[in-house]
């Protein structure tokens, strides 16, 4: 990864478009080829409360699977024994979790290989998991009552967990567990990322989704939503970006505001992002602060019309980039589709047949992306250069998200599993 810029900035503008380094992914948290380390893809089964192990390319074998809920017992007599918590609980489960349990939601492993790192949204916590025993090695109760998506520092030392019920985001030293500092964000924070080579955290807020509101006459009732960027040393902020306005700018009053899943190009000069209701994502240059570009990408004709029965508020959930930054890879959540979209042309590749596809990341040589296929309980490879999908293969109840990482090159599984 390319050293990041140490000049002073003159101006936030200056700062947002630094093209200091490619973007950070759980790959960094240890060095590809490190002396008794494994890559590997995590797979978070999220109903389940495991984690699949599998390879992180080629046939993208499981090696082994993980309890991420190994003290389930314990939190749930805590939880049953505060009735605020109870409540949460029980909302969480017949809102967001569709009626079951979230236990696993976002993960990445530590420097050395030998723990993973899991938010866990029904616990509201964030806890480490030893990858040789599955006992914790440390738990950190969020602000609130849910954990959601998380991002890793290029370093792999540094952990910023989204506090969705409390609108802002913590961010903990990976191997301790200890809150390093935190910085508030919009209503229901949401996605995470370490930008600039680690200097910058970007917070999307998504607001509220579980409502049946969704009529964008009443988009309003939806909260606060916007990009939170701030310093990544003194959790201070920077700018916020209110895509509101810029979506009204180009005339799409109707659009949500709610940023989704997105990606960074690799010097992060631009982001393609996804919104609540929308079949495809839009690309803003943060030079500029504008947004520049509008994919839509086909509709499904068998997809309920019907707003509020889609997933979430979601249309489209998961969206990555190739390392070269040529293509774009989008899950069609509502649509059950995936298909790869090149960056220049945004000419879309074949439409890859997939039960709500819930993620989209890149395999570890860069060559394909995978998607979490969360109502066929598999993850699905698609290459890149074609478009084609190139597998499918098992993993546990309702996958969502798929991180990079890495464990003992000789791993299989916890001992005595």
């Amino acid at each position: 990864m390319p050293a990041s810029r140490t000049r002073h900035l003159c101006s936030v503008a200056a700062a947002l478009s630094l093209a200091a380094a490619g973007p950070a992914t759980a790959a960094s948290a240890a060095t590809p080829g490190s002396d008794g380390l494994r890559e590997v893809l995590f797979v978070g089964n999220n109903w389940d409360g495991t984690a699949d192990v599998i390879k992180s390319s080629g046939d993208f074998a499981r090696i082994g699977r993980i309890d991420v809920v190994p003290d389930k017992q314990q939190r749930l007599a805590e939880i049953n024994a505060d009735p605020i918590k109870w409540i949460y609980y029980m909302s969480i489960r017949n809102e967001v979790g569709q009626g079951h349990d979230q236990y696993a939601d976002d993960m990445y492993s530590t420097p050395d290989g030998r723990s993973v790192v899991v938010s866990r949204p029904s616990f509201a916590d964030v806890v480490s998991i030893d990858l040789a025993t599955d006992k914790v090695n440390w738990r950190f109760p969020v602000a609130g009552y849910r954990a959601d998506h998380m991002a890793v520092s290029p370093d792999g030392t540094r952990v910023a967990v989204s506090a969705s019920t409390a609108n802002k985001v913590q961010v903990l030293d990976i191997d301790t567990g200890k809150e390093l500092g935190e910085f508030g964000t919009g209503d229901k924070p949401h996605e995470n990322f370490f930008t600039n080579g680690g200097t910058y955290i970007w917070n999307m807020s998504i607001g509220e989704v579980t409502t049946s509101l969704d009529d964008p006459g009443w988009d309003w009732t939806k909260g606060d939503r916007h990009i939170t960027v701030v310093d990544a040393t003194t959790f201070k902020q920077v700018k916020t970006i209110d895509m509101r306005q810029r979506l009204d700018a180009i005339g799409l009053k109707d659009f949500s505001d709610a940023v989704r899943p997105a990606a960074f190009t690799p010097d992060w000069s631009k982001l393609y992002f996804q919104v609540s209701f929308f079949n495809g994502f839009l690309e803003y240059d943060v030079a500029t602060d504008r947004i520049t570009r509008v994919k839509t990408l086909p509709q499904n004709p068998a997809t309920n019309p019907d707003r509020t029965t889609w997933l979430l508020d979601s249309r489209h959930h998961g969206i990555s980039m190739n390392p070269e930054g040529t293509k774009l890879c989008v899950a069609g959540t509502m649509d059950n589709y995936a298909t790869v979209v090149d960056r220049a042309s945004f000419d879309v590749g074949p439409l890859i047949t997939a039960s709500t596809p819930y993620w989209a990341t890149v395999s570890g040589d860069g060559k394909d992306c995978v998607i979490s296929e969360a109502g066929a309980d598999q993850v699905t490879a698609i290459d890149f250069a074609t478009g084609q999908k190139v597998l499918s293969v098992p993993v546990g109840d309702h996958p969502q998200r798929v991180r990079l990482g890495h464990v003992p090159a000789d791993w299989s599984g916890p001992s005595g599993s």
